[in-house]
């Protein structure tokens, strides 16, 4: 079962949102430093109508944070996307930038955090208060059945948002957790260029995840 919501819940995050100071603060800098970039709360990408939703960290400082749309100009995204396309969730062409026309199918992008946090590094305080999002926009998606983790912070954030305890679903690579009647959480590194550089994951371990995701998917009775 979903834990209950308030009435109304704010999906996303304003743009002048100033729940975390230090996020706020550090996204206001960057404003006056980079005008032309996006510099605020990114906002979920996709389909409204998706069953599949991939939970990232937070906004890159030169990808999503610069472009505005999750996982959009940085080389996490250009593995993602990649992936995405090969099992069938997404139409067009990602040439990492918002307006390349790229759609996704069956599917939605969002992240734990939505502003960019200093050096990447959210602190716990600043999930917690940002998962209000997070619960909402899973809350708000009617046909969800399959979440995709990408990391330890991510996975450790959807439970809770989902009213579940983090010690009966332990964050591992590649393993998939029932963790409703209906949403399975599927495990993945994220797809970050330190990870891939590391061999920490590889374009075969990752689309592995999705392999499974898509066998998953297509076994649901229509």
């Amino acid at each position: 079962m979903m834990p209950k919501r308030a009435a109304n819940p704010i999906i996303e995050a304003p743009y002048d949102c100033a729940l975390c100071p230090r996020l706020s603060a550090f996204v206001t800098a960057q404003r006056s430093k980079e005008p032309t970039w996006f510099n605020g709360p990114v906002r979920s990408f996709g389909d409204p109508n998706a069953r599949l939703v991939i939970v990232g960290l937070a906004p890159g400082l030169k990808g999503a944070n610069r472009t505005g749309r999750p996982f959009t100009g940085d080389y996490a995204g250009d593995l993602l996307y990649a992936t995405l396309k090969k099992f069938g969730f997404s139409q067009g062409s990602f040439a990492a930038h918002p307006d390349d026309g790229l759609s996704l199918h069956d599917c939605i992008i969002t992240n734990a955090v939505r502003c960019v946090p200093p050096e990447n590094k959210p602190t716990p305080a600043e999930i917690n208060t940002c998962r209000q999002f997070l619960a909402a926009r899973l809350d708000a998606l009617p046909k969800v059945r399959a979440i995709v983790a990408l990391g330890r912070i991510a996975h450790e954030s959807i439970l809770p948002a989902l009213g579940q305890k983090r010690s009966a679903h332990p964050f591992g690579h590649g393993t998939a957790h029932a963790v409703t009647d209906r949403i399975t959480l599927f495990d993945s590194y994220h797809c970050s260029r330190y990870n891939t550089n590391t061999r920490v994951l590889t374009t075969d371990m990752f689309e592995a995840v999705f392999a499974s995701v898509r066998t998953h998917l297509d076994n649901l009775p229509k």
